[in-house]
């Protein structure tokens, strides 16, 4: 049974989490790697580890995305795994929240989301072939107290993924949405010494990702959920 093949990867939304452990994966395997962010000062080491392409962009901006996707296919690097990893988060109570903070950060949770996937989408078709993956949380299945924002971005990053799914798997394109149902682990968030293995490893989850890549077309998954082993659900 024959697995598909990638060479090159993009990663939008890059910090040192999830994102860091897709791009050193994705490189370990072999694929070219591109990360893109509204901000590179702190991804240096990291491209340099990677070998990865640095980009700036505002995942909201059409204008931005589209120079992204242009500068990588006149490198002859286009992208044949877009991951969408960018998300913004406002927390209040609903009264209180200010309408402009609310549209940027569905903007960036949702808006941009399909602004990369559209770009990857016209790449793809014509080669029957790619994958486009959507990072999702625990607020897109439901929504907490507080969270309204949250929940409406990440809802509709779940709505967008669902969609193209059925439109997309058809012709070749490998669609797959990524419930992380639980706190990632980080420098600034380290597992409690009395709760091990109560936070997501980010390296755990880029392997689940990559697993999820080498699936046979006869049995692709279109949402995977991921949750430390003592969260509810």
């Amino acid at each position: 049974m024959d697995k598909p093949e990638y060479r090159s990867a993009l990663i939008v939304g890059t910090g040192p989490g999830l994102s860091a452990s897709l791009a050193r994966l994705f490189a370990r395997q072999g694929l070219s790697v591109a990360l893109a962010a509204r901000q590179l000062d702190k991804l240096a080491a990291l491209a340099g580890e990677t070998g990865a392409s640095l980009h700036a962009c505002d995942a909201a901006d059409p204008d931005a995305v589209a120079a992204v996707f242009k500068d990588l296919d006149a490198k002859g690097r286009t992208p044949d795994v877009v991951v969408y990893n960018a998300s913004n988060r406002v927390r209040g109570p609903l009264v209180d929240l200010d309408p402009a903070d609310v549209r940027r950060a569905m903007e960036i949770s949702a808006f941009g989301g399909f602004l990369v996937s559209q770009q990857a989408a016209r790449r793809m078709l014509p080669k029957g072939h790619g994958a486009i993956f959507l990072t999702g949380a625990t607020a897109g299945v439901k929504g907490f107290a507080l969270s309204a924002t949250f929940a409406m971005g990440k809802f509709a990053l779940r709505g967008l993924a669902q969609s193209m799914a059925r439109e997309l798997s058809p012709k070749g394109i490998h669609v797959a949405h990524f419930v992380i149902d639980g706190g990632i682990r980080s420098d600034a968030r380290p597992v409690p010494d009395n709760a091990p293995d109560s936070l997501l490893d980010p390296d755990a989850i880029a392997e689940t990702y990559w697993a999820t890549l080498q699936q046979h077309r006869s049995a692709w998954s279109w949402e995977i959920e991921v949750r430390p082993w003592v969260e509810r659900f």
